[in-house]
């Protein structure tokens, strides 16, 4: 008996080191190539990156997996009480592995072994799960469970059971595309996570085993049936009161996917800002980083931007004719087309609609007569396309010229045209001044997509915030932003910097210069360089500021020769409109190349009294726990932080704007660029009755076309033409197509609707300047006898001060021996104006005059 207790005693001892020795080599087996779970400690989640506009709405979300990221601190106790109740009820006491749980789920196993078959079911502890979820495979194996087990008694050493939990609850995918369960309360409920109820938090929780098997709506039973157990399950472990958990079973599931937000189309925007963040934090840390980026998008600014754009694309394109229709359908079988068939129907719902077109529709011709082209559309419902809504549509033919007038419907669409169509409400007025013709219900209006595209951007001139950008007809058609990528020849919209040049130099905004041919032998086996005005005409002597009012380009040639070409580069580049610019004298009248946004830029620094700016689309960025990472506006306020109010006067924050350009010289430019929009190239825009500046620019043949205008705190940038240059062509109603005609109207209909929130107060006078009434012809004091009288912006010191004609163009007097205006024009021919005074210096034949 005595050896037998012994033998038995030795083999219990044996085994058991054998068995001990069995798991020692198991864990060294099976832990030896296992991933660093240490990785933990620090791990972050991939988690969304949201992109607000200024005003705060949601514009835009960046992310590899819809997650969004909760601290487990912040996370309400019920949804806490709900996972561990379903998931792992001894949680907080085990030690990676549940013993208990491991027992149970061997025996179910074999049970379900015993009755033929079944998947087996686990006995992963959430610890074991992030195991999985973050280090390991979902392969089903007894090596795979192992690992996991070796991981999770790791993970338990270094990390606390919160930090546990908190990995868990936003690592895990619970369908619906969201991972983590504050993605799932907005994706199925619409809800933050301290809003959610009992039963949500339940049916949440019942999710993470298998989220198919318990959609809410394809299984809907299946999902409540999971839910009321999870409920419980929080009764058994006393989180809930009976009288909970049976209110809570009686609630019926339903879903409420997540309200839209009111759509802001700023994909051009949006994706700047994207390259702008990626370049300063990294891609990754773009998609996957938590990121709150906060843009300076005005979303009603940016709604008019590109509704203003839209439509004087469409304006231009409809000038220039009809270009047929999107495709065609053959109708040519019996009936095919009738009103009644499904052949139409059918055909045209295989038919894509063209990217971005709303409010426009596809729609196929059915039938025409004299009045009407009639049509049917994708819903099934029919329309018709008034004779009226038909007479721009003329053929479009090569060179942006137009076919004969249209006199049928026929002439435009046949049966089986697939055309875009808009609902239209009334018809032109018979008369001006009468009421728009209604049409009858129904109706619908022929439109195109524009082949021309441009660009829009708006820009605070004081800050260089972006509050406006569209850059292009759309971004589903072209990614390619023309407001920041494309580099075009600006024209005439470079010339207030040539002026600046001058102003800088001590010269006047009453300065007379010469209009009259210019010549310039450009080298041996060259031909002669002759600028020319638009009009074709010379004007004889003229004060400085109808040069630029009226975009006169001899006159900005012979000034750029005045003051060298030297100072008018190094004027262009201290306002960023272009880098490296050539001293070529075509370079004055804007053979250059420099982008939309650059452009805008510099005559916000203008308007701004010469301050530079740096343009953003970024007021600051901060990481998922709002630590920040970038800022725009990086300046230090002594006294504005944890200071209470005692009547004190508010603190002053620094001004750090370099100063390129002098405040005086800089507000003459604006004045004259007033003058742009009162009395030259862009008089149209003279109607709103506000204070607004800019300059028109047309280049050769007329293909880039631009408006530059600001009003006193609001700069905005124009730019129309095709990608690939080519003409633009002639005005129906004659002449070429210019930045008047194409650009300015877009830049009139922007400030139309955004005037109300710009403030309608003159633009800002610096200190130095004294107005005085001239005479716009002669550039000397106003008399009775003048019949165009201005107020002029002048230097003090350098206003004139008599009513002759400055200092006069007749070859036979200097402007000392007839007591010359200071900054007035010389007296004789071949001389240029003595800067702010004092006699003329002669430069020449090819001088000012």
């Amino acid at each position: 008996m005595f050896k037998t207790v012994m033998f038995m005693l030795l083999l219990t001892v044996v085994g058991g080191i054998g068995a001990a020795g069995v798991a020692v080599y198991g864990l060294w087996h099976y832990g030896r190539d296992l991933p660093e779970h240490k990785v933990l400690a620090d791990y972050q989640p991939p988690t969304a990156t949201r992109v607000h506009a200024g005003d705060g709405r949601l514009i835009a979300e960046f992310a590899t997996e819809n997650r969004v990221f909760v601290p487990v601190s912040s996370m309400p106790k019920r949804v806490l009480q709900a996972f561990i109740s379903a998931e792992d009820k001894n949680f907080y006491t085990h030690f990676g592995v549940d013993p208990l749980a491991l027992v149970r789920a061997v025996l179910t196993n074999v049970r379900i072994v015993l009755r033929g078959g079944g998947r087996p079911i686990g006995a992963s502890t959430i610890t074991q799960q992030v195991a999985k979820n973050f280090l390991l495979t979902n392969e089903l194996s007894i090596e795979r469970k192992i690992k996991e087990a070796i991981l999770a008694l790791r993970i338990e050493r270094v990390l606390s059971k919160d930090r546990i939990l908190e990995l868990y609850l936003n690592e895990i995918f619970l369908g619906y595309r969201s991972y983590g369960v504050a993605a799932a309360a907005l994706n199925y409920f619409d809800k933050s996570l301290d809003e959610l109820s009992l039963e949500e938090a339940a049916y949440i929780a019942a999710l993470p085993k298998a989220p198919n098997n318990y959609h809410p709506i394809r299984r809907h039973e299946a999902a409540v049936t999971r839910r009321n157990w999870v409920i419980g399950r929080m009764l058994e472990e006393g989180y809930i009161t009976d009288a909970e958990a049976a209110e809570a079973r009686m609630k019926p599931l339903t879903v409420r996917p997540p309200r839209e937000p009111v759509p802001v189309e700023a994909r051009y925007f949006v994706e700047e800002s994207r390259r702008i963040v990626a370049e300063k934090v990294g891609l990754s840390a773009v998609n996957k980083g938590g990121l709150s980026i906060r843009t300076t998008l005005d979303s009603r600014l940016q709604a008019i931007a590109r509704d203003a754009l839209r439509g004087g694309l469409t304006a231009y394109d409809r000038r220039h004719g009809y270009r047929g229709p999107v495709t065609r359908l053959d109708l040519s079988g019996a009936g095919a087309a009738s009103k009644e068939s499904d052949v139409w129907f059918t055909a045209l719902l295989e038919i894509e609609d063209p990217p971005d077109i709303a409010p426009w529709r596809l729609a196929v011709v059915l039938a025409t007569d004299a009045k009407q082209a009639e049509i049917g559309l994708k819903d099934g419902s029919l329309g018709q396309i008034p004779m009226a809504e038909l007479t721009w549509a003329r053929e479009a033919l090569a060179d942006q010229e137009r076919g004969p007038a249209v006199n049928r419907p026929s002439e435009v669409v046949k049966v089986g045209d697939v055309v875009l169509v808009e609902p239209v409400a009334f018809g032109r007025p018979a008369k001006e001044g009468e009421d728009p013709t209604p049409y009858p219900e129904g109706s619908y209006g022929l439109r195109q997509v524009p082949e021309v595209n441009g660009a829009v951007v708006a820009l605070d001139p004081h800050t260089g915030r972006i509050l406006a950008m569209q850059g292009g007809w759309s971004f589903d058609d072209s990614e390619f932003n023309r407001a920041t990528q494309a580099r075009r020849q600006p024209g005439s919209a470079i010339k207030p910097f040539v002026y600046l040049a001058a102003l800088e130099q001590g010269y006047t905004p009453a300065t007379l210069i010469l209009d009259a041919p210019f010549v310039m032998d450009q080298g041996p086996g060259q031909k002669k360089w002759k600028p020319a005005n638009f009009s074709r005409k010379f004007y004889g002597p003229s004060p400085m500021r109808v040069g630029i009012e009226r975009s006169r380009n001899l006159m900005t040639v012979r000034l750029a020769q005045a003051i060298g070409m030297d100072a008018v580069v190094e004027t262009v580049d201290a306002f960023g409109v272009a880098e490296d610019m050539p001293t070529h004298l075509s370079m004055s009248l804007g053979a250059g190349e420099t982008t939309l946004l650059d452009l805008t830029t510099a005559y916000a620094m203008l308007v701004n009294g010469g301050k530079r700016i740096t343009p953003t689309l970024i007021d600051r960025v901060q990481d998922r726990n709002g630590g920040a990472v970038y800022r725009h506006d990086a300046r230090l306020c002594e006294g504005c932080v944890d200071v209470a109010w005692t009547g004190q006067a508010p603190p002053e924050p620094p001004d750090p704007r370099a100063q390129v350009a002098d405040p005086v010289s800089a507000y003459q430019v604006t004045s004259m660029l007033e003058g742009v929009v009162l009395r030259g190239t862009g008089r149209r825009i003279s109607a709103l009755g506000a204070p607004l500046g800019g300059k028109t620019g047309t280049t050769n043949e007329s293909r880039d076309t631009w408006f530059i205008g600001f009003a006193p705190d609001l700069a905005v940038g124009v730019f129309v033409g095709f990608d690939t240059p080519r003409p633009l062509g002639q005005q129906p109603w004659g002449g070429q197509e210019t930045g008047s005609s194409v650009a300015a109207p877009i830049f009139k209909e922007f400030m139309r609707q955004t005037l109300q929130e710009v403030s309608a107060a003159p633009f800002r006078t610096p200190p130095g300047v004294r107005l005085v009434r001239i005479d716009a012809d002669t550039g000397g004091l106003a008399t009775r006898a003048s019949e165009r009288v201005i107020q002029e912006a002048f230097r003090a010191g350098t206003e004139p001060t008599s009513a002759s004609r400055g200092l006069l163009i007749d070859g036979s007097t200097s402007a000392a021996a007839s007591g010359g205006v200071a900054g007035g024009a010389p007296a004789e021919a071949g001389a240029v104006a003595a800067p702010s005074g004092g006699a003329p210096t002669q430069r020449g034949s090819r001088g000012l005059y």
